[in-house]
């Protein structure tokens, strides 16, 4: 399940009309001409990845909270430069 946020456009007198959108944080590190890195976290510590250009249609991976800080670790650590 991906992390969801309540629209601002919806009713505030707790019925169910309500909309709510998935909440795809992008990489600082993309760059402007759209090859960019989106996550969200999940209600149950789950991280999802997915590539932009895609437009919500390509793959989602899916890492736990724990394989996700050791993978940025790595990542800030140079263990995956070429």
């Amino acid at each position: 399940m991906i992390n969801w946020k309540k629209s601002s456009r919806s009713n505030g007198n707790g019925g169910n009309n309500c909309v709510e959108v998935g909440v795809w944080n992008k990489s600082t590190r993309s760059n402007p001409s759209g090859n960019c890195v989106e996550a969200t976290m999940t209600e149950t510590d789950e991280v999802l990845v997915r590539d932009t250009k895609q437009n919500g249609n390509g793959p989602i991976l899916a890492f736990t909270r724990d394989e996700w800080i050791a993978f940025v670790g790595g990542v800030k650590d140079g263990e995956f430069d070429i």
